[in-house]
């Protein structure tokens, strides 16, 4: 089988990659290898579904900005047949809170994402409380507010973008990449396990938790490394004021959903692996005190679900590697190593990976400081406060 481009990896980065090269380029084409069509253990559909513009760096400024309006037109944008493709994307804000110690970072943050023209508003402990009366502020130094963040369904994200690819005549095959040939600078064919093989001009590695993996077929290490995550499902016995998506720098973090709230405490001491194994004392253990300190409400609460995840996590930096260049190799991409932000990122990061593919260079937002070059210098992007 020949193709002009070929995905490994049907999520949301890849299915984003696929619309927005045929968007870019119609004519041509693009074949996208999925070997869990199905994403009954896929990263997308077990995210948050936080999308907001409270970074330090510009380029995830950049893309949060681009991809937020992009959700916004997203039903009538991405309908198929005339019918939209509704993501139930709530605007009800972020909220970062820091303690004293914290408040310099969280300034020049704020001031950073002012200067790129952010909707962002500073506030101090007593106008925190104000606001949100049922939240304890007395540990707190400051917070600052995005209302015009929020969160939508990462499930409905990532069938809208495949089937608007779909029908643009993107290629979906439910197989799986099993080995990449390369010769020299250049992969020339993906090897896949039903036994067919394609030839492609281009490879793009969206495989997430496991890009490490799909890297290893063309030998390249990379540090991107699965991370399990929770996301669980809790409800207040007693009442408290509407809130937005809430963020601290000990990594709470969580959002209502429905008659209760979603959310978790995600550790970087968890250990590297493709583990989907459910820890039933997390909650209790991690989450709950942490909700109860912040919401006396929550002394009274229960945990009626938990949903295991893998972020895609780059240990050198946190951040995404975008673009070729992994072990000299020209047309072998890499998008991955998200860290947790893949999905609220997929529409620009796909319009940045469809532009080198199409055009040869980034045209909307410049990505070159997630290059691959970074790891070669040894010189970490990270991100700067809660992250």
């Amino acid at each position: 089988m020949r193709t002009d481009i070929v995905v490994i990896g049907g999520g949301a980065i890849g299915a984003a990659v696929a619309y927005y090269t045929k968007i870019l380029d119609p004519s041509a084409e693009i074949t996208v290898v999925e070997r869990d069509p199905r994403y009954d253990l896929a990263s997308t559909p077990r995210a948050s579904g936080g999308v907001r513009r409270l970074f330090h760096l510009p380029e995830n400024i950049e893309l949060s900005k681009y991809s937020i309006d992009f959700f916004e037109e997203f039903p009538e944008t991405m309908a198929v047949d005339g019918v939209e493709a509704g993501i139930g994307f709530k605007k009800n804000g972020y909220l970062f809170i820091v303690p004293p110690s914290e408040r310099a970072t969280l300034q020049r943050n704020f001031d950073t994402q002012l200067e790129q023209g952010c909707n962002v508003v500073w506030l101090e402990p007593d106008e925190l409380k104000q606001k949100f009366p049922s939240m304890y502020v007395d540990d707190l130094g400051c917070a600052v507010h995005s209302p015009d963040d929020g969160w939508l369904d990462p499930h409905s994200v990532l069938m809208g973008f495949r089937n608007k690819a779909k029908s643009l005549g993107a290629e979906f095959v439910a197989d799986e990449v099993t080995g990449l040939i390369r010769e020299g600078s250049h992969v020339t064919t993906a090897v896949l396990k039903s036994g067919r093989r394609i030839t492609a001009a281009q490879f793009v590695n969206a495989a997430g938790a496991w890009a490490k993996d799909v890297c290893a077929m063309a030998g390249v290490k990379v540090p991107i490394e699965p991370l399990r995550r929770f996301e669980h499902y809790f409800e207040s016995q007693d009442p408290i004021e509407p809130l937005p998506y809430l963020k601290d720098t000990q990594r709470l973090a969580f959002r209502p959903e429905g008659g209760g709230y979603s959310g978790g405490v995600p550790t970087l001491e968890e250990p590297r692996g493709y583990n989907f194994d459910i820890d039933r004392g997390y909650f209790e253990h991690a989450v709950w005190p942490a909700l109860a300190h912040r919401f006396p409400q929550f002394e009274r609460t229960r945990c009626t679900s938990t949903l295991p995840g893998l972020y895609d996590q780059n240990d050198f930096d946190g951040n995404a590697i975008i673009g070729p260049g992994a072990d000299g190799l020209a047309n072998f991409h890499l998008a991955a190593g998200f860290s947790g932000h893949g999905l609220m990122h997929a529409p620009g990061c796909g319009r940045a990976m469809a532009e080198l593919l199409v055009k040869g260079s980034y045209q909307t937002i410049d990505l070159t400081r997630f290059g691959w070059q970074r790891l070669v210098d040894g010189t970490p992007l990270r991100e700067q406060g809660i992250i």
